[in-house]
């Protein structure tokens, strides 16, 4: 049954009643003969560790039903969008949309959830998760400068559990985190990575008792939320900072290389927009797009190697040039959105296509 107050299903852009027969697309169970999504068994393990802290005085019997609705909940959205990657967490986020949510609108709102909202977290690398927390430093280095210089040999890693699961893992009271996820909903992605910012602004005292040399020992005090939990306080400082110092102030936000065009930070900037305009099909959009933005990465990334080596052991002058610039040719042509076209059908296509190298790069 739908929790009073929550109003989810809204800021996700699902249709009224009316406009959408969702009796009848929960009755649907053509999923189930759908071929199995290559994460169930990692999905098994995780539902097997659910339901720890929340719902209360449930026995043996009730818990193991929960367990099945789970399992379900989320191997039906993997099998009916297979693009998605399961992560570590995501059971976390289905776990409060079970308990808040009717039936009949789970599985739709977990699966415009997971392709308009949580997208990065769902692609076959980290990478743009962890883009997501260069943006703390950023945050904190124009709202408290000291606070930011303290902090600066300590990587922003202490954020990922809290971002990755939109808080649900650490948060340990269903109306705390029924209320944080109505937030959330509510602005645009990023405000979430605001969200900790507060979070560490929030610990200022205790994290200048710690030495800044000690950057172990401050990861494993950011690590974990602050007890007891002053949501609304905290809710209220991360709309101060957002509105203060917006994403357009940040470095990170603004450096093309760190927060893709293609991520949920940028294209649901309005969350109302996204809410109405955005399909499922743009979302599979988006997620080709960071693929092949990965994947382009790991490429230049091979190339960089190459060419360190060829530094490292130097031949002739002839050979680090043709190194350098079969490098080159192979990052440019296999850019997304670059000129890949003239490159592939050109001469330097038939130069690339000859050369010992190409291997690296196809």
């Amino acid at each position: 049954m739908l929790i009073s107050g929550f109003v989810g299903p809204v800021l996700l852009g699902l249709p009224s009643g009316d406009a959408f027969d969702y009796d009848a697309a929960a009755a649907d169970s053509s999923w189930k003969e759908l071929p199995r999504h290559r994460d169930e068994d990692q999905v098994q393990l995780d539902v097997d560790r659910a339901f720890v802290y929340y719902p209360n005085h449930q026995n043996e019997a009730e818990l193991a039903r929960q367990k099945g609705e789970l399992s379900a909940l989320i191997v039906e959205v993997l099998r009916r969008y297979p693009y998605l990657c399961y992560f570590q967490g995501y059971h976390d986020i289905c776990q409060v949309l079970l308990l808040v949510l009717p039936h009949e609108m789970r599985a739709p709102a977990v699966a415009r959830l997971s392709a308009l909202r949580i997208r990065d977290f769902m692609l076959p690398s980290l990478t743009p998760a962890i883009a997501q927390l260069r943006l703390i430093p950023d945050i904190l280095r124009q709202a408290d400068p000291a606070l930011w210089r303290h902090l600066s040999a300590t990587e922003p890693f202490f954020a990922l559990s809290g971002t990755l699961t939109m808080y649900a893992h650490d948060i340990t009271t269903l109306g705390e985190i029924s209320r944080l996820f109505d937030v959330l909903l509510a602005r645009e992605p990023v405000f979430s990575v605001y969200m900790f910012a507060a979070i560490v602004r929030s610990r200022r005292a205790e994290l200048f008792e710690t030495p800044a040399d000690e950057p172990e020992m401050l990861h494993s005090i950011l690590s974990k939320l602050p007890k007891p939990l002053d949501l609304e306080s905290l809710i209220a400082s991360a709309r101060t900072l957002f509105e203060t110092y917006p994403p357009e102030r940040l470095t990170a936000w603004r450096n093309g290389g760190t927060i893709s065009k293609a991520s949920v930070l940028k294209t649901a900037r309005e969350a109302d927009g996204c809410a109405a305009h955005q399909s499922m099909a743009d979302g599979r959009a988006f997620f080709d797009r960071q693929v092949a933005e990965l994947q382009w990465m790991e490429r230049r990334d091979n190339v960089l190697k190459i060419l360190r080596r060829y530094r490292r052991h130097p031949g002739t002058r002839a050979t680090l040039g043709l190194a350098i610039l079969v490098g080159v040719v192979a990052i440019v042509w296999r850019r997304p959105g670059s000129l890949s076209t003239t490159l592939s059908t050109g001469p330097l296509a038939h130069f690339f296509s000859s050369t010992p190298m190409a291997r690296w790069f196809s």
